[in-house]
């Protein structure tokens, strides 16, 4: 075992001296792995960004929390079926609710309607355009996952009333309100004046596409008198164990159905909408980084493999009476296999370090360039990067090693 850890001491100690000597040489074989190393962490890094901004998102929108809607969120195929449905009206909640306070040990624990549409919100010269407007009951509070910086949320007397108060989301507070306080203020929303009670926290964008700061909440009763509720309406119905979710899934369907009063055999008139749709149409984006990735990184670790096998055969060349010298001495073949090996393993090694360290000063680019964008440099990328590095040294070296090792030491010393 010494005489081992001697060897591989040694073979370690040969092969950085040969580098050094050979810097140029080392840098442009190790290239075709250091592309290969930042291709594929940095799939990694997207795949597992992609994941940690998904999970946020899930998070904001409420990950145990169905929605109840006339459309699908993808796929809506079959057209015609779907543009004859009824429309899902706030009605429709207060019979669900009904339902489920008579269904022994349900799944559910809630259902909130709410209403949506876009609109400018303006206060003074200011004014943000786009705002998503919401409708909603005091119930809301059940199903909210936001923080309020200030303020509240409308209590039951205010939602029935349909007091002309509202919540807005931390960015419309910001540009509304630039130096003072929102709270108590009066903002006009569609023509009409609201007063502002709550603002929520910064929450951040689904996915990027869709930023939860940019909203305000109103009480139904105050958005039906403006804006209507006939489109735009979705149930969202809170589930108490968000591990049964398929479960809650099915006996919404069945309370549904009731409170449509469809007939057995009838096609359901509404659609149950839940985040995990979101993750089926994210898997195939991230398998086509994935592919894209292993396919640069195959070529580029193939190319840097054929670089690091031809190099260590001219090094073998190069080296072929010394190779001799050490042999006539008493050498092992093992010697000799794990001297040149090592050096092609601690070239991939090199590359590798290289290759990370390239990564992970994108990453940090990213990150302070596009603070939103969810990347994340995973410390589990350090370990396959490394594992594949030292996996294309010993597949590229194996080959002009083990001729160096099987050299007669005779032919070795007379080679010139």
């Amino acid at each position: 075992m010494a005489l081992l850890l001697y060897e591989l001491t040694e073979s370690f100690r040969i092969a950085f001296a040969q580098i050094r000597a050979n810097k140029m040489r080392s840098v442009l074989t190790a290239l075709g792995v250091i592309i290969g190393i930042v291709a594929v962490t940095l799939m990694g890094t997207a795949i597992n960004g992609i994941d940690i901004g998904f999970e946020r998102s899930l998070a904001m929108l409420g990950d145990d929390v169905l929605h109840v809607q006339k459309w699908p969120w993808f796929g809506a195929e079959d057209w015609w079926n779907y543009v004859n449905r009824p429309q899902v009206l706030p009605a429709d909640a207060e019979r669900l609710n009904r339902v489920i306070e008579n269904t022994p040990n349900s799944l559910l624990e809630t259902a909130v309607p709410v209403c949506a549409r876009g609109a400018s919100v303006k206060f003074g010269e200011n004014q943000v355009g786009g705002v998503f407007v919401q409708g909603t009951t005091s119930d809301y509070a059940r199903l909210m996952t936001a923080d309020f910086e200030d303020g509240r949320l409308f209590n039951e007397t205010e939602s029935i009333a349909g007091r002309q108060v509202c919540v807005l989301g931390k960015d419309v507070a910001d540009a509304l309100f630039p130096t003072s306080s929102p709270i108590d203020q009066t903002v006009t929303i569609q023509g009409q004046p609201f007063q502002v009670i709550g603002v929520l926290a910064k929450q951040g964008s689904f996915l990027g596409l869709f930023s939860f700061d940019t909203q305000a909440i109103m009480p139904l009763n105050a958005f039906r008198k403006y804006f209507g509720v006939r489109r735009n309406t979705e149930l969202q119905v809170k589930v108490k164990d968000k591990l049964q979710l398929a479960a809650a899934n099915d006996e919404l369907i069945g309370a549904m159905r009731r409170v449509r009063a469809q007939l057995p055999g009838e096609r359901d008139n509404f659609t149950i909408n839940q985040q995990q749709a979101f993750k089926a149409q994210l898997d195939p984006v991230k398998s086509g980084i994935a592919l894209a990735g292993l396919f640069i990184t195959g070529l580029s670790l193939f190319v840097g493999a054929i670089g690091i096998m031809n190099i260590t055969f001219v090094s073998v060349k190069e080296r072929t009476k010394e190779i001799g010298t050490r042999k006539a001495l008493g050498a092992r073949r093992r010697t000799i296999l794990l001297q040149f090996l090592i050096e092609a393993v601690s070239i991939c090694l090199i590359g590798g370090a290289v290759g990370l360290t390239l990564t992970y000063a994108t990453c940090l680019a990213l990150q302070h360039a596009m603070p939103a964008l969810p990347v994340e440099f995973s410390v589990g990328l350090v370990f396959v990067s490394m594992a594949v590095s030292v996996l294309t040294g010993i597949v590229s070296g194996f080959a002009p090693a083990w001729g160096a090792s099987r050299l007669d030491p005779v032919v070795a010393l007379r080679y010139e």
